[in-house]
């Protein structure tokens, strides 16, 4: 038989007495780590840091062959560039603040990922004005059976800092120290292009042309799609408004199957135009996401995607503007060959207008990229 001893209570005044010694030790730990976190933020505001995060791609990463998503590169890129600029935006004193993507510039996806490479994406803040910061971001994918690893993907980001208490309130962003003046020099020219581009952009925002009955094969109205998607809690971020990693994974989806309905192949994501966030969306919208085919040439197709959204319960605000952007879209074999993109059948004036456009943003691009392998020879 085993015996028990009894326990003994402790007098409620002790028990009170190490109840706040607890809390003091807790609370003086509490202060040496905001104080530790401080500090690190600004020593990262002197030397430019860098923040990485990976993981292994999986089958509902990819389409049905293998290729992994765009705006599954997309979502994490943006993941890590928050993270990196709300980090920075929170080294000073003032509200609590969380950086808010309004703009993506043009993206290349250079290599092909699939499922079982692990993606690494590295991010740094390469400028800052007063109220925004931009964030370069590097993809690298790995084969971990061989160790092979590629370049997959670069990115240029900007972030505003907005107020935990007010979203609306912009806060000002801590400076950074640059190796050279022509380094800062060179930043201050891609902020001031960004702004104007961002301006143009919101002032041609137009309305989608409704689909004609019964489109023909190969027309605009064939393969325009749409997407609706309900915003829920895990859509969002701290300030209950949409992750913009979330948007662009939506953008991504829905210009893949305007590319796979004109051609009826395997399609992948080659570049982004710039993506510009025109106004948040608050947890509990609907956002209404709609593609159509601008421009295809003999090897790649351009995919304009816009994202409308509105309330689902609260009446008064009509549906606005949130999102627009160009993708542009490849067809492959099943050996992951470029094929030959069937023409664009054009209906009407609006729909020529908008080719020409296409037209020159693609040799834009054309003109870009020989460049750019120009400067790495």
């Amino acid at each position: 038989m085993r015996c028990f001893r009894p326990r003994i209570s402790k007098p409620a005044a002790e028990v009170d007495k190490t109840s706040a010694v607890v809390e003091a030790r807790q609370a003086s730990q509490s202060q040496q780590i905001s104080r530790d976190v401080r500090k690190g933020g600004e020593a990262g505001a002197q030397q430019g840091s860098k923040y990485q995060l990976s993981r292994i791609m999986r089958p509902n990463d990819a389409n049905i062959v293998g290729n992994v998503h765009g705006g599954i590169i997309l979502k994490m890129i943006e993941e890590a560039g928050c993270i990196i600029g709300t980090r920075h935006c929170n080294t000073q004193n003032g509200d609590r603040c969380l950086a808010v993507l309004v703009r993506v510039e043009k993206t290349e996806f250079l290599s092909p990922v699939y499922i079982g490479e692990v993606v690494q994406v590295t991010a740094e803040i390469t400028y800052t004005s007063k109220h925004s910061l931009e964030v370069q971001v590097k993809v690298m994918a790995e084969n971990i059976l061989t160790g092979a690893k590629k370049l997959a993907n670069r990115a240029a980001l900007w972030y505003v800092p907005c107020s935990l208490q007010n979203v609306d309130k912009i806060m000002e962003v801590p400076p950074i120290k640059y190796a050279s003046a022509e380094q800062e020099e060179e930043g201050k020219k891609r902020y001031e292009a960004q702004r104007m581009e961002r301006l143009e952009t919101k002032a041609r925002i137009e309305e989608v042309v409704p689909l004609p009955p019964n489109p023909e094969q190969h027309t605009v109205g064939f393969s325009q799609s749409s997407l609706i998607h309900l915003v829920g809690p895990s859509d969002c971020t701290l300030d209950h408004y949409v992750h913009g990693g979330v948007t662009m994974k939506l953008m991504d989806e829905v210009a893949g199957i305007v590319a796979a309905r004109h051609c009826n192949t395997n399609i992948v994501t080659a570049s982004v135009d710039a993506i510009n966030f025109h106004r948040k969306v608050k947890k509990g919208c609907v956002v209404t996401v709609v593609g159509r085919l601008t421009f295809v040439s003999n090897r790649s197709m351009e995919i304009e995607v816009l994202v409308d959204s509105s309330l689902l319960v609260e009446a008064g605000e009509e549906k606005y503007r949130a999102v627009s952007a160009f993708f542009t879209f490849i067809s492959l074999d099943k050996d992951n060959k470029p094929l030959p993109v069937p023409p664009l059948k054009m209906d009407g004036e609006e729909e020529q207008r908008r080719f020409e456009e296409g037209k020159v943003r693609y040799l834009e691009r054309k003109a870009k990229r020989l460049a750019d392998k120009e400067r790495q020879q």
